[in-house]
């Protein structure tokens, strides 16, 4: 009898220790018994800057003339380049028949006719330059021409002022609300971090022989668009924008 009077002592005790350690669930002990939740977001459209474009070159052999080998296709296009105002900085090679050069060199003795082909990734500052290489680019070599991604050299700036502007604006949001109720606002409880959403309309295109060109490449949450036509050239902007939830105390 001793015994089971002891042991319930001792789940007594212990039952009594658990209790004190949670928090407590009474009226009064929330540190914040009233607050104000709101959503704040700003947004803002840039042109890019920095427009990457792949360019895929190929020889070529005109009925009844030598083939155009491509030593001279990429001198050529290097000299467009150059002459459009485009630092060799700014132009890397993305592939080389499908990167295998080895491959190529192979299969071309067994085959002397197999062409041969390059690609190069050209950084453009704005469209005009790119307007300008167009219209000089080898018809017969160029097989290709795309814009593969769109940005601008001050997004890390542009995201961050965006974030400060959509967190203002939730407070300020706050202020009115809460003085529409007769209540003061207090201290930010809890900010969260702002979702990005980045969007725009098509970015992109194939050349053709300076015709039309239409594709559709993605850049972040969204796109970028940039045609060339006969009338001229377009690049849309990218809209950046950000959503901010933020929880106040009220006094």
């Amino acid at each position: 009898m001793k015994k089971i009077a002891s042991l319930f002592t001792t789940l007594l005790f212990f039952n009594s220790l658990f209790a004190q350690s949670q928090p407590s669930t009474q009226p009064g002990c929330f540190p914040f018994p009233k607050t104000i939740s709101v959503n704040g977001s700003a947004e803002m459209e840039v042109i890019p800057d920095e427009i990457y474009v792949q360019v895929d070159l190929r020889e070529y052999k005109k009925k009844g003339e030598e083939k155009v080998d491509i030593e001279k296709i990429k001198n050529d296009f290097i000299g467009y380049c150059r002459s459009v105002g485009i630092s060799e900085s700014n132009i890397s090679v993305a592939s080389f028949d499908g990167y295998n050069m080895a491959n190529i060199w192979r299969r071309r003795k067994k085959d002397p006719d197999l062409l041969a082909s390059i690609s190069y990734q050209v950084k453009f500052s704005n469209t005009k330059l790119i307007d300008d290489l167009v219209n000089m680019l080898d018809d017969q070599a160029t097989n290709n021409f795309r814009i593969t991604k769109a940005t601008h050299s001050k997004i890390a700036d542009y995201r961050k002022q965006l974030k400060i502007q959509a967190v203002k604006a939730a407070k300020e949001k706050a202020l009115y609300l809460t003085e529409a109720v007769n209540e003061q606002l207090g201290q930010a409880v809890e900010i969260s971090e702002p979702l990005e959403s980045v969007s725009s309309d098509v970015l992109s295109s194939y050349y053709n022989n300076k015709s039309k060109m239409s594709n559709e490449v993605y850049y972040g949450d969204g796109k970028a668009g940039y045609s060339v036509t006969d009338a001229g050239v377009d690049f849309r902007k990218i809209k950046l924008r950000f959503e901010v939830k933020a929880l106040y105390a009220l006094k």
